[in-house]
């Protein structure tokens, strides 16, 4: 007897009879009745938030902003909350908000305290208070709800956080504007404040050069002053014996003009004495009978005689002049040396006070000097500080932020939120219910083997009867549990991805790897219940509650606690998850290999396990004629 004998013969007798060919349709059905409405159920929860009611109170007192203007921060964030359409949001007051979550009316209730925007704008004056929203949950209406809206809370204090850093950025940069034009200011100053400076060096190095001259000068005049005063010193003695000298000149010039005079007075007398002589002559000769010739020639030698005579009495005349300016002269001198010896001692008096004064200037005009030089060193380190005071300025201002509005407020956006989220997803379930599909399709397909031997008998009694071999046996048993299997896993698909309407990759891939899971899971649980009987079905059962929570259908596999993770590795719904994650997805991929070739083994070992229990069933015993449990 044939295995597909053995398998026709236990699918004819399972279905003769209407009923148990509705039986048989059940049978198929099952994993889709068990996957599809869950999956339909849960499609896109996500999407349907908008139904789920919440309550958003405001009872925020407001405060005043750093411009003047009373802002209320509160009523802003819960309007902008209530204008979304995350949820079915409603407006209420905040005992209307606990009424309502307390008796399942909202699912949660966000409330924004009074002292809101008072914490909020304390930042702008570096009194900073962390302002807080209040989010008010039951897990008694719903848990999910609670951790959606814990979610939620956290996007809202995001939402918030990044408007108010936006503005408190806006400000900031503001003043850095502020601050760049009181900079260039100060820059433009340091501008000119440098170039008065090389104005004032300039004039100071002249007043520190006209500074040496002067002291140069008042030394050189001291010297002179002193030497001045040395020499002057016996001025008063010496101009008095000038003046007595010159005294004794004056009256001796005077004698000498007085005798002069009377020189002069008798050579004019002697002159006219011999004008008369003359007269007298020429009246004797003209007397004496001498013609005029004669008297003429007489006269004429006689005037030659005389002219010595005249020349004298000329030269008297002068000298007598000449005595009498010399008199006047001398008396004048006189005069004048008695009045300097008069006013030598004050003019002594004066040239010491002078030599005094001048040591003292001079003495003054020295350290004027050097006062000058030290200024000279100070208004050059002044210049040099101006134009580091410039250089820096001018360096610091290139340092200083100077956006316009629109690079204010995109740099004030940045600041608030300076890291974006660029999602890429190498695959991409689309939806909540995709997500979870490769998950309960392969919890079906275990459901779906397991109900099929509440109708199918895992070994032929006839078989073994007649003496069939082990193995055609144990897959005559197998076979129509595989067919019925394979049957479930089509129409499981089909409507997975045409009703429910969840997308495929692969779906020729998709289907291959449904039989795939089919064969092995339909072995696994043929083998059980060949092996162990009535057991086998509970142990089916253990095995499927081991793969609910160790396959990573819902959370990663990492997170389930360190004792269960070895199992992870072993059961084959893992494989099932992984493979059909990875059609669903993107396609065919090498681990997909991978994930059938665990399946194989399975489908393997359970055959394997299968023909041991048909041969051990060879040997008729008391217990299997009379079970002491019958399922």
């Amino acid at each position: 007897m044939s295995s597909v004998r053995v398998a026709a013969g236990e699918l004819r007798r399972i279905s003769s009879g209407t009923l148990p060919k509705l039986a048989i349709l059940a049978l198929i059905l099952v994993p889709l009745l068990y996957a599809s409405l869950y999956l339909f159920a849960n499609e896109d929860p996500y999407n349907r938030l908008g139904e789920l009611p919440a309550a958003v109170v405001s009872e925020d007192a407001g405060a005043d902003d750093p411009d003047g203007a009373h802002r209320v921060l509160g009523d802003e964030v819960a309007e902008e909350i209530a204008d979304s359409d995350t949820f079915d949001w409603h407006e209420v007051s905040g005992r209307e908000a606990d009424d309502g979550v307390r008796d399942g009316t909202y699912a949660f209730a966000i409330t924004v305290p009074p002292d809101f925007s008072a914490a909020l704008l304390a930042t702008a004056e570096f009194d900073p208070r962390r302002a807080t929203i209040t989010l008010t949950t039951d897990d008694a209406n719903n848990y999910i709800a609670g951790t959606i809206a814990n979610r939620v809370a956290e996007q809202v204090r995001a939402a918030i956080t990044e408007r108010v850093g936006e503005e408190a950025a806006d400000r900031f940069l503001l003043g850095f504007s502020t601050i760049h034009g009181a900079v260039s200011d100060a820059a433009d100053g340091a501008d000119e404040l440098a170039a008065g400076t090389d104005e004032l060096l300039e004039g100071q190095q002249q007043l520190e050069q006209g500074a040496r001259e002067l002291a140069r000068g008042s030394d050189e005049l001291a010297a002179g002053l002193e030497t001045l005063r040395t020499r002057s010193a016996t001025l008063p003695e010496q101009a008095g014996e000038l003046a007595d000298g010159a005294s004794e000149v004056a009256e001796g010039n005077e004698q000498l003009a007085q005798r002069g005079n009377e020189l002069a007075s008798r050579s004019g007398a002697l002159q006219d004495a011999l004008d008369d002589a003359g007269e007298e002559l020429s009246g004797q000769l003209r007397a004496d009978g001498f013609d005029e010739q004669e008297i003429d020639r007489i006269l004429a030698v006689l005037a030659e005689l005389r002219r010595p005579i005249d020349r004298a009495d000329q030269d008297v005349r002068n000298a007598s002049e000449k005595l009498d300016t010399l008199a006047t002269g001398s008396r004048a001198v006189a005069d004048g040396a008695g009045e300097l010896a008069e006013a030598a001692p004050e003019l002594v008096g004066g040239v010491d006070e002078a030599a005094g004064g001048a040591a003292d200037v001079a003495q003054g005009a020295g350290e004027l000097a050097k006062g000058q030089a030290e200024a000279t060193n100070g208004v050059s380190a002044l210049r040099d500080g101006a134009y580091d005071l410039d250089d820096g300025l001018h360096e610091g201002l290139g340092r200083i932020p100077d956006p316009d509005d629109d690079e204010r407020a995109a740099t004030a956006s940045t600041i608030a939120n300076p890291v974006g989220i660029d999602s890429h997803s190498l695959a991409s379930a689309g939806s909540y219910g995709a997500g979870l599909a490769p998950y309960f399709m392969a919890l079906s397909a275990w459901v779906g083997a397991f109900v099929l031997f509440l109708l199918l008998r895992p070994l032929s009694v006839r078989a073994l009867a007649a003496g069939a071999s082990s193995l055609r046996v144990a897959l005559g048993g197998w076979l129509p549990a595989a067919a019925l299997g394979i049957a479930q896993m089509i129409v499981l698909l089909g409507a997975v991805s045409l009703l429910v309407g969840i997308d495929v990759a692969h779906p020729v891939g998709a289907v291959g790897f449904l039989i795939v899971t089919t064969l092995a899971f339909t072995a696994v649980v043929h083998a059980l219940n060949a092996y162990f009987g009535a057991v086998g079905k509970f142990l089916a059962l253990v095995v499927l509650v081991l793969q609910l929570v160790t396959a990573g259908g819902t959370f990663p596999w990492q997170t389930i606690p360190e004792v269960l993770q070895p199992l992870h590795h072993i059961l084959p719904m893992t494989y099932v998850v992984d493979g059909l994650r990875e059609l669903l997805y993107t396609g065919a991929s090498a681990s997909v290999a991978t994930d059938v070739a665990v399946l194989a083994a399975y489908t393997a070992g359970g055959l394997l396990l299968s023909t041991l229990a048909a041969r051990k069933r060879r040997v008729w015993t008391a217990p299997a004629l009379k079970p002491e449990l019958a399922l």
